[in-house]
């Protein structure tokens, strides 16, 4: 009977030490509470935590990878978009982290889409597509600034992607096709430009220089007789056709 007692006695004391040990891991930490108040918060290693006096909450302390949902957003210049982004962040006090919200995980999710609508609906549309750094940037700072009073360090906001409708998508290809033309005339005007600025200062040194014209007149000849053609034409000079101009009147 004694033996049995002292047997029941060791396996409840084994029990209550099964229950006590608890191995914290390199990247977690125990936040504990003895009899509800806050108490310390345990580092990575085998640590006692005492059955029905003390409670410990585990807090991971690893960078946690949030996809943030698709939002509906409604840019400055009144178009509708779908926009969804990745948040990066950690816990960095894990104190705060358990006491000072009820759930960090779900908070930092609704702070971050709350966050996406705001500041994408103050930027245009190009500004959204072609200004995606500086948006992530804007994003990083006011999520990160918003949860520090919930000891979390957002590292890094991306927006992955922009989805447009058909119609937006058509507008947006009519536009671009119309600028590449555009572009495609400027290009063809300052060609023409840079060209008769060349030919009036050609006209100019020849004008100067009369053996120049006759020159040119001859290699003219010249790029004639070597063509396969059945009908010549000879230009005649300039200063001839005014001769016999002169001449006649």
């Amino acid at each position: 009977m004694i033996i049995s007692y002292y047997l029941v006695t060791i396996a409840l004391i084994i029990a209550i030490l099964a229950l006590s040990l608890k191995v914290v891991k390199e990247y977690e930490r125990l936040v504990v509470f003895f009899l509800g108040r806050f108490q310390e918060v345990k580092k990575p290693g085998l640590r006692i935590i005492i059955p029905g006096i003390q409670q410990a909450v585990r807090v991971d302390l690893r960078v946690i990878t949030m996809d943030v949902p698709s939002q509906d957003v409604i840019s400055r210049d009144n178009v509708t978009v779908r926009v969804n982004a990745v948040l990066y962040f950690r816990v960095v006090d894990p104190e705060k982290a358990i006491i000072q919200v009820e759930n960090y995980y779900n908070a930092i999710s609704q702070l971050a889409q709350t966050t996406l609508r705001s500041v994408l609906g103050q930027h245009e549309l190009d500004e959204m597509l072609s200004e995606r750094e500086k948006m992530n940037a804007d994003l990083q700072e006011i999520i990160d600034k918003q949860s520090d009073a919930w000891g979390i360090k957002v590292s890094n906001v991306e927006i992955k992607h922009v989805d447009l409708n058909e119609n937006m998508i058509r507008a947006i290809a009519k536009q671009a096709e119309a600028e590449r033309e555009r572009r495609a005339k400027v290009i063809h005007a300052e060609g023409e430009f840079q060209a008769s600025e060349k030919l009036l200062a050609a006209a100019n040194v020849i004008s100067q220089n009369p053996q120049a014209l006759q020159l040119r007149y001859l290699q003219t000849l010249n790029d004639i007789s070597n063509e396969n053609a059945t009908t010549v034409v000879f230009p005649l000079p300039i200063d001839l056709i005014q001769a016999l101009t002169g001449k006649k009147e």
